[in-house]
Order: C-alpha cells, then sequence, then structure tokens
C-alpha cells in the first residue's frame, strides 16, 4: 500500500511539474508556487517512505543513528517549507481576488523568486536548529522508535537526557515558524471572504471562491493533522499520533496533485497534452 502511495505521489507531482513546465498559460505566479508545492512533495515523502519500505522488505527495522539525524533534518526543512508554502499561494489568492488591477505589478517574477527563496533560508535554519540540539541528547536505553521514521517527538521521549530545552525551543521557535505562515493564510482569507462577499452575484461569489478551493482543502488537511500531533509537550506523543502523521507526511502528498488538477481546467488542459503528447 504504501509502496502504490510513493509511487503514485511521484508521478502526481511529476506530472503537475512538467505540466508548469511545458504550458506557457501556466506561467504565472500561482503555478510556480504550485510547482515549488510538489517538488517539496516529492522529497517530504522520498526522505520517510523508500527508507521504511526497504526495511519492511528486508525485514532489518533499524536505521543508524546518523540516518535518524539526517532524517529529522530534512523532516523538519520540508515539513515547514510545506507550510510556508502554503502561506505564499494564500498570498497569491488575496491579491488576485483583492486586488486584482494590481496583481501584475504585487506579484512580480522577482519578488516571486524572493518569497521562495526566503522560505529556504527560514525552514533549513529551523531545521539546523532542532537538529543541533537533538544531537546534544544522550541515548542509552533500548532506542526502540514506535514510528515508520525518526518523527523528532518520539526520539525525544528515547533520550534519556534533559528534553526541556528541545521541547522549549519547539513552543517558542517552533511555535513562530508554524504560527506565522498559518496566521497568514488565516489573515489572507478573512481579507478573501470579505471581499467576495461584496460581490453582487453568486456566479461571481462562486467563481471567486473556485480559485480558493484546492488550496483551502489542502490547507485544512495537511494543518489538521500538525496541530493535532506538535501542539504538544513531546512526553504526550502516543502510537494514535502515528496515523496523524501519515496524513501529512503520506495522504497529503499523494493528494495534493488531484486536489489541484481536477479542480482546475487550465491544469486539466496542460496535463491531457503530455498525455497525448507521450
Amino acid at each position: 500500500m504504501f509502496l502504490g502511495m510513493y509511487l503514485v505521489t511521484i508521478s502526481g507531482n511529476l506530472l503537475i511539474i512538467l505540466a508548469i513546465s511545458s504550458d506557457p498559460r501556466l506561467h504565472t505566479p500561482m503555478y510556480y508556487f504550485l510547482a515549488n508545492l510538489s517538488s517539496v512533495d516529492i522529497c517530504f515523502s522520498t526522505i520517510t517512505i523508500p527508507k521504511a519500505l526497504v526495511n519492511h522488505v528486508l525485514g532489518i527495522k533499524s536505521i543508524s543513528y546518523t540516518e535518524c539525524m539526517i532524517q529529522i533534518y530534512f523532516f523538519i526543512t520540508f515539513i515547514n517549507m510545506d507550510g510556508f508554502l502554503l502561506s505564499v499561494m494564500a498570498y497569491d489568492r488575496y491579491v488576485a481576488i483583492c486586488h486584482p488591477l494590481h496583481y501584475t505589478m504585487m506579484m512580480r517574477p522577482r519578488l516571486c523568486v524572493l518569497l521562495v527563496a526566503i522560505s529556504w533560508v527560514i525552514t533549513n535554519l529551523h531545521a539546523l536548529l532542532h537538529t543541533l540540539l537533538m544531537v546534544r541528547l544522550t541515548f542509552c536505553s533500548h532506542n526502540a522508535v514506535h514510528h515508520f521514521f525518526c518523527d523528532p517527538y518520539p526520539i525525544l521521549k528515547l533520550s534519556c537526557s534533559d528534553t526541556f530545552i528541545n521541547d522549549l525551543m519547539v513552543f517558542t521557535v517552533g511555535g513562530v515558524i508554524f504560527l506565522t505562515p498559518f496566521s497568514c493564510i488565516v489573515v489572507s482569507y478573512v481579507y478573501i471572504f470579505s471581499k467576495v462577499l461584496k460581490i453582487p452575484s453568486a456566479r461571481g461569489i462562486r467563481k471567486a471562491l473556485s480559485t480558493c478551493g484546492s488550496h483551502l482543502t489542502v490547507v485544512s488537511l495537511f494543518y489538521g493533522a500538525i496541530l493535532g500531533v506538535y501542539m504538544r509537550p513531546s512526553s504526550s506523543y502516543s502510537l494514535q499520533d502515528t496515523v496523524a502523521t501519515v496524513i501529512f507526511t503520506v495522504v497529503t502528498p499523494l493528494v495534493n496533485p488531484f486536489i489541484y488538477s481536477l479542480r482546475n481546467q487550465d491544469m486539466k488542459g496542460a496535463l491531457r497534452k503530455i498525455i497525448f503528447r507521450s
């Protein structure tokens, strides 16, 4: 099941990237951010699922300490990058709906590249902070991780050192990194809905909301799962949280291509061209 989901995730997101890069009509800020999101989703799935599959097939359910720390670093990087890209996409929708006449001027290509570049810098620095704090801990027990990858919370529970600093950084720095894009998304949609409610025709309202429906679905799925797992102390982490983790590490990257393509006529047209051409 996991192998099938991983293959669909890779192929679906690759198709999104190919469709956007090959169709000049899709060379807009919204699709530029979507192509970046698909790239991140491919990387996000690749750091967790292949290792789990190899361990399952070979029957060797182990991972080295170095591999575990590397996995933690890239896991934190890509999960935060997903959040930042979703917030940038929300801002893009806000500009498109609330300031349509200034859209081209406000969402210049240079600004789009800068927003993505800043997001990469912030997420990598954040991942580096938590990984360095993890490296300083001592692990002296059986070191059995009850998970399918090195999730930071289960690893913290294994430590025989004091994890107060780690938990503090999760709730302070991690909280800021998490809440900043989430707040941007909420504020963007408050302005969007206030603008949409002023549209006199029902058709205009449907058209405006149709451009946000896909994004809202992904945001709800992604942030709903994360809020349930990480917005509490690591000591309270349980096996039930593994199910929620599967949602944003496996399911969300899997359904993103379907959500964004099935609800978008331009994307469906670009995908048809690629399929018929091949």
